[in-house]
């Protein structure tokens, strides 16, 4: 199998469909691409402890891919074959940042982590398996620049999801002519909603195979796991997250010929939903930067009740 690499230095903020993309590739050749991640700002962080004096760009992600017969109203599909770290990973607090912002100093504060054969070194005392995951995975919008920050968007971008790991593929909405898929963000391991707004980042590579799906129209990113798939949520508050995250769930169902009631029954007995990342789905107020507003939402529906095939959607 043909691996295509492709550094960081292809690294910006941002997916916007103005940017030419870096490669192109066809699907069905049995080529991976492995994009290399960044993680020059916590770096400079952690030498001066001062956002003004930043020069990196915060959340860049490589790329962007041109997909060889990708159309707008197609999806694509992005299997996470691998994830390499390096050996080092880093904690931060930031002020105002993040659901402890209240209970830690108004000041940055940072921690080199070291990952190595026996774990992430999370403390003296703690020692963890890592578990990789990318942070902020997306095709380019129709129209502007999606944030790579704040908030997630249709067409993915910083959803900070623990599920997009090695072993799950991520079905993006496609909006322009090739798709233009970027990748970055990559975490050692992170806790489920993301209380410090950082976890453990880390620089990495990720390995991805890619597929078109013709005329899967999405609203909102999905992912498929080996036991479920998980209907992402995005809305203005909590509650519209939830109620779109749970009808494509629904619709999902009535798309495979399941009666509503038989769907309606079956989901409220056994599809899941919890708070995604903490990145929101609204721009948030500039001058509170890292207040989203709404919600990332995630609807889990065991995998076997859909009894699709690789290609189903």
């Amino acid at each position: 199998m043909t691996e295509l690499f492709l550094g960081k230095e292809h690294g910006r903020p941002g997916h916007d469909a103005s940017v030419p993309p870096v490669l192109g590739v066809r699907p069905g050749t049995g080529e991976t691409l492995a994009f290399q991640t960044d993680d020059a700002v916590y770096r400079e962080l952690h030498e001066h402890g001062d956002l003004d004096r930043l020069q990196a760009p915060l959340n860049p992600v490589t790329g962007p891919v041109f997909v060889e017969g990708a159309h707008p109203g197609d999806a694509l599909a992005v299997t996470i074959h691998e994830i390499r770290l390096t050996d080092t990973g880093w904690a931060m607090s930031l002020p105002g940042v993040g659901a402890l912002r209240d209970r830690m100093p108004d000041r940055v504060v940072t921690r080199r982590i070291p990952i190595d054969a026996a774990g992430v070194h999370l403390t003296d005392a703690v020692t963890v398996a890592p578990r990789p995951m990318v942070g902020c995975i997306g095709t380019a919008p129709a129209e502007g620049t999606a944030s790579t920050v704040m908030p997630a968007h249709a067409i993915g971008g910083n959803m900070d999801v623990t599920d997009i790991a090695p072993g799950a593929t991520v079905y993006l909405p496609v909006e322009v002519e090739g798709a233009l898929l970027a990748i970055g963000d990559v975490h050692a391991i992170m806790a489920r909603g993301e209380s410090s707004f950082v976890a453990i980042e880390a620089e990495g590579t990720v390995v991805v195979s890619i597929d078109v799906v013709p005329g899967m129209a999405l609203r909102a990113p999905r992912i498929a796991t080996g036991d479920e798939w998980i209907f992402v949520g995005l809305g203005a508050t909590v509650q519209e997250s939830v109620q779109r995250g749970y009808e494509d769930a629904f619709d999902a169902f009535i798309e495979r010929g399941w009666d509503a009631m038989d769907a309606y029954t079956v989901m409220s007995a056994l599809a899941h939903s919890e708070l995604g990342g903490p990145t929101g789905a609204v721009d948030p107020d500039p001058l509170h930067p890292f207040d989203a507003v709404g919600a990332v939402t995630l609807h889990r529906v065991p995998r076997a009740l859909l009894n699709e095939g690789a290609d189903d959607r």
